[in-house]
């Protein structure tokens, strides 16, 4: 038997049974959270079962880089503890050239599992999170108000007191309208506006026309050239959770928040993290080398406890980032990414200091 097919005998059991077992604390973590609302309601049994399996993607998506850890960690400690590293590195095999196969395996698990979550764990998680709205009457409303919109790169500012999104009215309008240079040339006020295919037909509107310090005003007429055409989708109460949508709606997501002059940190940083969460299934196991072999006494409970405390020291080092960033303290970018650069440097030093 070659040492890559031995490696992989007893690096994949450990790996699948940690995967399900971590996968099924989360799943009851949910269901036990959601408990009394489901009992409240009265949700049948067939409803909740639903709503579990439509929560697996998500939870295999959490739990692989614990399951990752824990079983590079373990395989390895078992590996020192029979002494049977001692050999490979006797007859000459270095550390690194024999953890190769998991580090290329963590790679391309990595990169499966980003497609993964695009693609699977978003439209599953977001059917999960409408199935349980559905089911507890948490019904959510496209109609806003108080809103404020910046179209055209800043040069028209709108502004409505209510937008009503069955009609496609905006109630309250006013509209500034600026020149290239961002100077004041008209200002448009209307009791409302409807929303005619490409543009807004206002009602009861009066245009002020700016010019040379002078302001005329023009009732119920606007010049042609003046196109008031912001899309409907602008206006809507259309506050999302970007862990909820895949990356292409996440940053049309993003853009419309740049538009409408609202905070992007949270949503960038939550959108960053997409790309960064699945590296660290391949970090983990730099972090798991260096782990093992410290101790050779109770390789499962000590392989458990070393790979539970590190990844709480991760996710808390993340959510610690995640807030910065949310309060522009940090940039989004390092808000997602600054936990992986920290634990990948600590991986380093582990794996330089191993036992070989």
């Amino acid at each position: 038997m070659t040492l890559l097919k031995y490696l992989a005998k007893k690096f994949l059991p450990s790996f699948v049974g940690a995967l399900g077992f971590f996968s099924l604390m989360l799943v009851l973590v949910d269901l036990f959270t959601n408990l009394w609302q489901f009992i409240q309601y009265a949700i049948p049994a067939s409803s909740i079962l639903r709503l579990m399996l439509l929560y697996v993607p998500k939870t295999l998506w959490y739990a692989a880089p614990l399951a990752v850890l824990f079983a590079v960690s373990f395989t390895l400690s078992s590996l020192y503890s029979n002494n049977e590293l001692t050999v490979i590195f006797a007859s000459g095999v270095s550390l690194f050239r024999f953890v190769f196969p998991l580090l290329l395996f963590s790679a391309f698990l990595s990169v499966g599992f980003f497609f993964f979550e695009d693609r699977i764990v978003v439209p599953y998680y977001r059917q999960k999170v409408e199935f349980q709205s559905e089911l507890l009457g948490e019904n959510s409303s496209k109609n806003n108000s108080d809103v404020v919109v910046f179209a055209e790169n800043g040069r028209q500012i709108y502004k409505a007191d209510y937008y009503d999104d069955n009609s496609m009215r905006l109630y309250g309008l006013i509209v500034i309208l600026r020149n290239e240079e961002r100077k004041l040339e008209g200002i448009v006020f209307a009791d409302s506006a409807m929303w005619m295919e490409d543009h807004w037909e206002m009602s009861n509107y009066t245009y002020y026309r700016y010019e040379d310090g002078e302001a005329t005003s023009y009732k119920n007429w606007m010049p042609d050239k003046m196109s008031i055409a912001e899309l409907p989708e602008t206006f809507r109460n259309f506050e999302i959770s970007v862990e909820e949508v895949n990356t292409q709606d996440a940053r049309a997501y993003i853009s419309l928040l740049q538009r409408t002059g609202l905070p992007t940190g949270e949503a960038k940083s939550i959108y960053y993290k997409k790309y960064s969460f699945p590296t660290i299934i391949f970090l983990v196991v730099f972090l798991s080398v260096g782990l093992s072999g410290r101790s050779r006494k109770n390789v499962l409970l000590s392989s458990l406890i070393l790979c539970v405390s590190a990844a709480v020291l991760f996710y808390v080092t993340q959510m610690v980032t995640m807030y910065l960033a949310k309060f522009n303290v940090i940039s989004p970018f390092a808000g997602a990414w600054l936990p992986v650069f920290i634990f990948f440097g600590i991986s380093i030093v582990l794996f330089r200091t191993s036992r070989t």
